[in-house]
């Protein structure tokens, strides 16, 4: 028999939270209803004083601490959501709170954490860096250590989302969709739905380059991911916990992935609706909603996605913005080539009719063909399809790039910067932390006897930068320079047979 994890119903229901937290609404999705042809209601976390779900699991683990334990202090490594509900957990029960963060944290962060009483460390680049230093403090001090996600009382803190759906919509659900990443909130409203409505779906949610609950499931053991995406930082998770993986290999009825595009456009729907705008992990589970009725082609149902968290760097609204129409089918990104004769431009235009052109970058390059950039508006995919069949038909062939990464992170800015003096050129792109400074740090480790060709960098106001780097690499140096890609010490990929690149920055002839 199925492994229900029924003694959580117990501490769920004996859950302290709401000393601190809210019983947050359950709000009916109109805008998003209507058009999705299902009912989509949204269980807005993002309400909470911390804005996330993560005060619930934090406070019901410190409350439930002995009070020796309390009056010497709590202590957490976390550059995030959890890091403010440990601190306003901490402020309410009267006890002092060490934070450990990476040195890498945004400063609105460590902020919002200090004006919540806590007392911020700063140690190490990373996450598992200050989690390492927390430890070592943990073991100085004998301070008491709150987990993020793996533990009994925290999940059963984040439990009390089921509870309160149960009880705000009692009448029939068909699949409620959790965000994942190391898996906290959905084992807890999984324990407790399940006991208490075995019939209701529980689905999970991940982002495709962030997917450790996925990939350890099917896998039958917790895996360690090498990398993660950061773009949805608050579930960019390597590694599971062991107790949360267990209940969501038990009890979720699937996972399901979604790319950063996705993940914008629910963003935006959630604003549309509801005026608020979401952090990427809080939109995380909606994305996974829409994936879902795309894929059943369902109608009808009673569906319910919960908007976790709010703590969204203002600046990266601009990435968000760009990227939101894309996902939808509302926008498409092309190259086209075209001859490089009077006339050309106009003949393009044409072909598009009505459509709205929304980016356009061209750069002469020779005298025979033309390539450009351009991004389009579209009523759908059917009709982003429409679109390459027209201009394929025209004798216009039309590349896709809707869907590629580095095209609409660095190529776009780059188009027309061909170089007829390097040789043997290397695409690579890298990611890093970032913080002031941290350029200028990366720029410092890539010196080497290889030359830099190529270069793009942009802030789009995210916790970690992408940089785009050319680097002119003779055939015999090439397992020189794999060493060396491996001790830098970034996450990196190569992209020297992108088809955009080819294209628009490929020093080939």
């Amino acid at each position: 028999m199925k492994n229900t994890h029924a003694h959580y119903l117990t501490r769920i229901l004996t859950a302290s939270v709401y000393d601190v937290a809210v019983e947050t609404p359950l709000d009916y999705a109109r805008n998003l209803s209507d058009r999705l042809n299902n009912r989509i209601w949204i269980k807005r976390e993002d309400l909470q004083p911390v804005f996330s779900f993560k005060i619930r699991g934090a406070y019901n683990k410190m409350a439930k601490l002995p009070e020796a334990a309390l009056q010497k202090g709590v202590i957490t490594a976390s550059a995030g959501n959890h890091a403010q509900g440990v601190a306003l957990s901490a402020q309410s029960l009267g006890c002092q709170a060490t934070i450990v963060m990476p040195k890498t944290t945004p400063q609105i962060k460590i902020d919002a954490v200090k004006k919540r009483g806590g007392n911020v460390v700063l140690a190490g680049e990373s996450y598992n860096d200050a989690y390492d230093h927390a430890m070592e403090l943990v073991a100085q001090s004998g301070l008491a250590y709150i987990p993020p996600f793996d533990d009994p009382d925290v999940i059963a803190g984040q439990g009390t989302i089921g509870l309160e759906v149960i009880r705000q919509h009692p009448k029939h659900i068909d699949a409620i969709f959790l965000p994942i990443g190391g898996g906290g909130l959905a084992a807890g409203v999984a324990a407790f739905i399940k006991n208490v409505r075995p019939e209701i779906k529980i689905i999970g949610v991940e982002t495709d380059d962030a997917c450790a609950m996925r990939q350890s499931i099917h896998a039958g053991e917790r895996l360690m991911l090498k990398d993660v995406g950061l773009f949805a930082d608050g579930t960019a998770v390597k590694l599971v916990g062991e107790e949360t993986f267990a209940l969501c290999r038990d009890l979720l009825d699937e996972i399901i992935l979604v790319d950063t595009d996705a993940v914008c456009a629910a963003i935006q729907d959630i604003f549309d609706d509801t005026r608020s705008i979401t952090e990427p992990s809080g939109a995380l589970a909606l994305a996974g909603l829409k994936a879902y009725i795309a894929r059943e082609q369902c109608s009808g149902q009673t569906l319910i996605t919960v908007a976790s968290g709010a703590n969204m760097n203002f600046h990266r609204l601009r990435h968000v913005s760009e990227r939101c129409e894309i996902s939808e089918g509302h926008e498409g990104i092309f190259a086209v080539t075209i001859p490089e004769e009077p006339g050309s431009f106009r003949r393009f235009i044409d072909l598009l009719g009505s459509r709205n052109i929304t980016e356009f970058n061209y750069r002469y390059g020779d005298s025979r063909q033309a390539h450009i950039f351009v991004g389009i508006q579209a009523a759908g995919a059917d009709d982003l399809q429409q679109i390459a069949a027209e201009l394929n038909q025209a004798q216009l062939p039309a590349l896709d790039l809707t869907h590629d990464e580095m095209a609409k992170i660095h190529i776009r800015y780059m188009v027309g910067g061909r170089s007829n003096q390097v040789a043997n050129e290397r695409l690579i792109s890298f990611e890093f932390p970032e913080r002031p400074g941290a350029l200028g740090r990366f720029l410092n480790h890539m010196q080497s006897d290889w030359n830099i060709t190529l270069f793009h960098y942009r802030n789009h106001g995210a916790d970690y930068g992408r940089v785009l780097v050319g680097v002119d690499v003779p055939p015999a140096d090439h397992a020189a320079f794999a060493a060396f890609l491996d001790n830098l010490g970034y996450s990196h990929h190569e992209h020297t047979n992108n088809a955009a690149y080819k294209l628009f920055l490929s020093t080939a002839a």
